[in-house]
């Protein structure tokens, strides 16, 4: 091959690649689309939509958020990695779940294959009944279970879920037997409960803050009672050594470049730190994080430890 040939080809081959780096450089330049692996309604998806306003407001294109339920969010996680690595689908992203489905051996993906890139927000575990109940308070709950064991259902988004441990975790702690219905998410549940087809939710924060007129928080899993409900005792305060929930962020195609990757956790640190959304989040129940792509791994083996020995102690994995 000759010279001019040589030259001619690597001419060629700059000029090609100029498109993919130039829009890289101004990323995000098009729509984003945005994967929710849940029911819309639950945490995941109303946060999602507050960063969708935001992210059109700073980016000045849209990010389409699109439900997709199905095994607890295992559906879209393992379909995930089959999706272009361009950084311009995105899909939500829930721990302990990625944790603990692999761990079932019912999904189509493990833990290693799910490359989150920033995470968010997390929820802190709370039991809540509707408004009509019979159970006043924490205590009424327990005792009722202790009469019946068995006979009290708690509903919960996805099985080897945050909801789902959360749930095992009470009856250790609590001596008692209830039994755990898993819904596809957490918008699910509040028909469920409403129409009395099971008594009680192991579910978040957020959402006895949202259903506040229909819905009675028992008890949160957070460090200091919320606001909204100063009469409703943390688990610490009834005796329990327990602060715990869910976090949520966000994973890419396992093909998506390292530099991409960058960019996208870089995108959602922004959308995270808009002071008007944090302050609703807030309000709402919301403990925000940010942990952005360079700080997973560490953050990702510290939680695995954790959930893994909860596991072991609620007797869900030998």
């Amino acid at each position: 091959m000759t010279l001019r040939t040589l030259l001619a080809a690597a001419t060629c081959a700059a000029l090609a690649a100029f498109p993919f780096t130039q829009a890289r450089a101004d990323y995000p330049d098009k729509p984003v689309q945005y994967i929710i692996p849940f029911t819309p309604g639950g945490e995941s998806d109303y946060v999602a939509r507050l960063q969708s306003e935001v992210f059109k407001e700073k980016f000045k294109q849209s990010m389409v958020v699109l439900n997709k339920p199905g095994a607890g969010g295992g559906l879209v996680w393992g379909q995930l990695n089959s999706m272009p690595g361009d950084g311009y689908t995105i899909a939500g992203v829930n721990l302990p779940h990625i944790v603990l489905q692999p761990l079932d051996g019912s999904v189509n993906y493990k833990t290693e294959d799910i490359a989150a890139v920033y995470y968010y927000h997390f929820t802190a575990d709370a039991i809540v009944v509707p408004a009509s109940s019979p159970y006043k308070t924490y205590q009424d709950l327990v005792k009722a279970a202790k009469e019946k064991p068995g006979s009290i259902s708690m509903a919960g988004s996805g099985s080897f879920s945050a909801n789902h441990m959360a749930h095992e975790r009470l009856n250790k702690l609590a001596g008692i037997k209830t039994t755990y219905v898993p819904f596809k998410g957490t918008g699910d549940i509040i028909s469920s409960m409403l129409g009395q087809h099971v008594d009680a939710a192991m579910t978040y924060l957020p959402f006895a803050i949202q259903q506040k007129s229909q819905m009675r928080l028992l008890a949160v899993a957070s460090e200091k009672r919320h606001p909204a409900f100063p009469d409703v005792p943390t688990f610490k305060e009834l005796g329990f050594d327990w602060v715990d929930g869910a976090y949520r962020g966000i994973a890419v195609p396992k093909s998506t470049p390292r530099d991409v990757q960058k960019k996208v956790s870089d995108m959602m640190a922004v959308l995270n730190k808009d002071p008007e959304t944090r302050k609703r989040l807030v309000e709402g129940g919301y403990d925000l994080v940010d942990i952005p792509v360079d700080q997973i791994p560490a953050f990702m083996a510290e939680r695995t430890k954790v959930y893994i020995q909860d596991a072991k102690n609620a007797g869900v994995i030998k």
